[in-house]
Formats: C-alpha cells, structure tokens, sequence
C-alpha cells in the first residue's frame, strides 16, 4: 500500500492498464492513507468510497483493450468541494448549503468518470472558493502538511494537501485568482490553470463567464498533463468550450524543443515580494538559460490588471451570489459579503471601462508573446503563513486592504486569459516550498507543460511529496 502512494499517476495508470494493480486495491490504499494523514490536515472532509467501489467494480469487469487512448482505467481521484457529484454532499463550503447532496455530477466530472477516474471524495474549500486560505465553517481549517500549523493557501487548498500527503495521485481544482496555483506553491506540488474554455464544465448559472477555470492538480508534470487529457474537450453545455488538441498533452512531453527567448518578472511591477520567495525565483529563472536563447528581465505593462480584475471578480460575486446575500447574510463569511457588496456598488460605467481595459491590456500581451515565449513570475509572493490569519495583510511594509490584494501576482495573470502553471522551485530555510509560475501564450497549455517539464527534469523538486505531515513539536 505504502509503495502504492508513493508511486506518480503515470506509473499506476501503466499498472492498472496491464492489470498489475486492481482499481479496488487502489481504493484500499487512498482510503487507508486517508484515515492515516487526514485526521492532521483535513483535506478530504467528503468521503464516497461506497460509490467508489461500485464504480470499481464496473471498471474491473471491462477489458482494458477495449478503452480509448483517454482512460485512466481505475485511478482514485479528488474533486473539489465546489463542483457537484452526483449523490453526493455538495457543500461549497458554505453552512447555507451544509447537507445539500447533489442530484446531478459536473459535465467534467461525468467526463473524468467516463474516462475511468473514481471519484473517492471532495476536497476541502473556503466558502464558494473565495479567498486564499482553506477554512470554511462546515469542515473547518485545512493544514498544510509541510508544517501543520500553516495553510496550505486556497481555493484549492483540499486538492493540494491530499496530493502532497498522498491520498490522492490526481485532483481537480479550480482558479479565479490563483486558487490552483498559490495552493501548488504552498505544498510542493504542481497546479495548472489552463486557458478559459480548455476544460467544459457545466451547467452554470453564468456559463459565458471566462475568469473561473476548472484544471488539473498532481504532483508532478507529467502527471499533470494526464489530468488536462482527461478533462480537456469541448461540451455544448459550456458555450465556447475549446475542443482537445490534435496532440496530447501527455505526447507534447516527449520531445521539447529549445526555446527562443524567456521574460522574467520578479513582481510584475507593481506586487511585494518576500524577499526570500524572491531569490529562489530569481535562481528559478536564471537556470532557464539552459533550455532557451536566453532569458531577459521583461513584462508586459499590467499597471491596470489588479483593477480590472478586482471590478470583474465583483461582477461576478454580484451576479453569482446577491440572492445568498438578501435570504442568508448572517452565514456568509465576511469577506464574501465585501465581494458581493463591491459588485453592487459598480454601476455599467465600471463594468464597461473595465472590459475595454481588459481589451487593450488583452493586446499588450499578445505584442508581448510576439517576442518571448513564456513569462516567468512567482507563483506567490509569500510562503506558507500560519492558517491562524486570514489572509496576508502586509508584505515588505506594504499593507493591504482587502483580502485579495496579496494574491495579485496570479491574479493579474487572470485577466490575460493565458494559460499558466505552478511548479516546485525551490525551498525555503526553513523547509516550506516555492513555486515558480510560468505563463504562455493563450491556448498553448501544451508550450507551458514543456517549459514546466523541461526545468523538473533536470530538478529533484516532485520527488519530495508525498509527505507524511509534519507537525511542529
């Protein structure tokens, strides 16, 4: 069982497919590694191993042969506990929705199961994923299993930690303003938010929306391209959804080509950065040398991202949550109800400027790709902080003044609409992991998995999870 959870996604997939490895022997080993770590970190509150196991068994009675390239042929997965699985608990995190069970799965999760991904769970959220911190009045704190009493960041901060402590070899998240990407930093694991409309999911209630993305979680590249294959692909429930590639994420892995030349941004001009998280980036990016022409310290001019995305994620929040807001004030956390009530105070004035600015920033970008090949940035601007606080209020004496502003970094990568990824980069003194991020060019998933797999290759970062938790003495 222990070797079974240390073993990457793309080796068991290879087990199962040759029937080395059953689907249910699997279930045995996440579930016991479950019951071993998540009593420390709280990662996976919503357990469906009944389920699972009937989906097992159906699994287990096909001929492997008979599957399509696109099949993952038994292998325990995580969804996160914003997304509906059919008959079973659908919280979002709220105590406004504490015993829905959902009478209906996710077009993605219908397609992930179709695939042969076994569900065995929900992972833990903040309340309807807002905020970079994984706590929520249902289920509670989720602890980052590097040091227990720190946060492994958020929104999919549950798929992270059941990741990094091997309960799971693969989890969905989802990201609006880093939730795939800030939790992969904090746990040593990889976190990619792809371009909007890569992964269909529906039905939503605003299906034409493109800043919220469904995507994959593992703990290395490779394993996360798998992931993206599974999910990837057109539904006409999610308008505008993007069809999979010609090539497979999996097969673009294996020949890299050299690059031309990379920017790297230590801040994106405008965002604090720890000065710690700073230098191992900054080594980061230097190393990149070897794979390209040569890199440069370059961005593009993003001086109005944090704004635009700030008027649009409350946009949403109105649109999304205003009737929660009316009936159900008193369970909402604080700074969902900030959200809810900054959307209704933009009027069309704000919403108009904030698109047309979106649009030209939209252009700088795409001069921006003409010339380099992939921007790199830190994922995070801080390590794991203690899951005690919030959010971060302050960083290199700059304090900021609502719960989302320390996460600008990927959020201003949001509204660019590109495609970026979270690896491992490096490690703190004090132990805790640091993630590079690399964006690319819209719809070029498959250039940023290269440039990701190209660098971990050649650095022994994925080898380090899964971890047992470490709890401070």
């Amino acid at each position: 069982m222990t070797d079974l959870v240390k073993m990457t996604a793309t080796e068991v997939v290879g087990l199962l497919k040759k029937g080395k490895v059953s689907p249910s022997e699997l279930l045995d080993a996440s579930e016991t590694r479950i019951k071993e770590t998540d009593g420390t970190v709280n990662a996976m509150p919503i357990l469906c191993f009944d389920r699972a196991r009937a989906h097992a068994a159906k699994l287990e009675n096909e001929n492997p042969a008979d599957r399509s390239k696109t099949h993952l042929h038994g292998l325990p997965i995580a969804i996160k506990d914003l997304t509906p699985v059919k008959d079973v608990r659908f919280t979002s995190g709220s105590p406004i929705f504490a015993d829905r069970i959902a009478d209906y799965s996710d077009v993605m999760v219908e397609r992930l199961e179709e695939r042969g991904g076994i569900v065995i769970g929900k992972s833990n959220t903040p309340e309807f994923g807002a905020g970079g911190q994984t706590f929520n009045e249902v289920f509670g704190t989720t602890k980052n299993p590097w040091n227990t009493e720190l946060t492994p960041a958020g929104s999919s901060g549950g798929a992270a930690v059941a990741l990094a402590s091997g309960q799971v070899w693969l989890a969905q998240g989802s990201d609006l303003g880093g939730s795939l990407r800030t939790p992969a930093s904090f746990t040593g694991v990889v976190g990619l938010r792809p371009s909007p409309k890569r992964v269909a999911h529906g039905p939503l209630r605003l299906p034409f929306a493109t800043y919220p993305v469904e995507g994959p979680m593992a703990r290395n590249v490779p394993d996360t391209a798998l992931l993206l294959d599974m999910m990837a692909g057109s539904h006409i429930l999610d308008p505008g959804s993007l069809p999979a590639p010609e090539t497979s994420y999996v097969d673009s892995l294996k020949d890299i080509p050299k690059f031309g030349r990379i920017a790297y941004s230590p801040d994106l001009g405008q965002c604090p950065v720890d000065p710690e998280v700073a230098e191992i980036c900054a080594k980061a990016a230097a190393d990149f040398m070897r794979y390209c022409e040569g890199v440069d310290e370059a961005c593009p001019d993003l001086h109005d991202a944090e704004e635009i995305f700030q008027t649009l994620r409350a946009q949403l929040f109105i649109a999304n949550h205003a009737p929660l807001l009316a009936e159900h004030r008193d369970k909402l956390k604080p700074e969902v109800i900030w959200n809810i009530e900054k959307g209704a105070k933009l009027n069309a004035g704000d919403i108009g400027a904030a698109q047309r600015a979106q649009g030209d920033l939209y252009q700088r970008v795409v001069q921006f790709f003409s010339k380099y090949d992939f921007l790199l940035t830190p994922a995070a601007i801080v390590p794991a902080f203690p899951h005690k606080l919030r959010y971060v209020e302050e960083v290199n004496g700059v304090k900021f003044d609502n719960y989302m502003s320390w996460l600008a970094l990927p959020s201003m990568i949001t509204v660019t609409n590109c495609p970026a990824i979270s690896i491992p980069c490096g490690f703190t003194k004090s132990g805790l992991p640091v993630g590079l991020q690399i964006v690319g060019p819209n719809a070029r998933e498959d250039r940023v998995l290269q440039a990701a797999y190209a660098f971990e290759r050649d650095h022994d970062f994925a080898s380090q999870v899964p971890i047992d938790p470490i709890t401070p003495a």
